[in-house]
């Protein structure tokens, strides 16, 4: 089901699944909610939960009297596929996307 929330997340290319994870607070609480999922992600707790801890400890390396998160994207990638993390408000948006690797270019 597309809503307005989700709707950008459908269009990007090679994306094969994503997630909204939504809290009752800013990046603090332990357990999360998945929102609205697609794909291969679809109702998938158990990446919500990885992705979220990942989430905690890299806000953890926040800058002395910051307000905002140290960060608003993150990628983690491997050979296959990169997952694509973005903060937005208290949504954290997740996409998974093909890794389309390219060969080094030889000169």
């Amino acid at each position: 089901m597309t809503t307005a929330l989700t709707q950008g997340l459908e269009r990007i290319p090679d994306q094969i699944g994503y997630l909204v994870i939504s809290e009752d607070g800013v990046l603090a609480v332990v357990l999360c909610v998945v929102g609205q999922s697609s794909g291969e992600l679809e109702n998938d707790e158990h990446t919500a939960g990885v992705i979220m801890q990942m989430v905690r400890t890299a806000c953890r390396f926040r800058l002395h009297g910051a307000a905002e998160p140290p960060f608003k994207r993150m990628s983690v990638m491997f050979e296959d596929y990169v997952y694509a993390v973005t903060i937005s408000g208290q949504k954290v948006f997740v996409v998974k996307r093909q890794n389309n690797q390219r060969e080094p270019v030889n000169v």
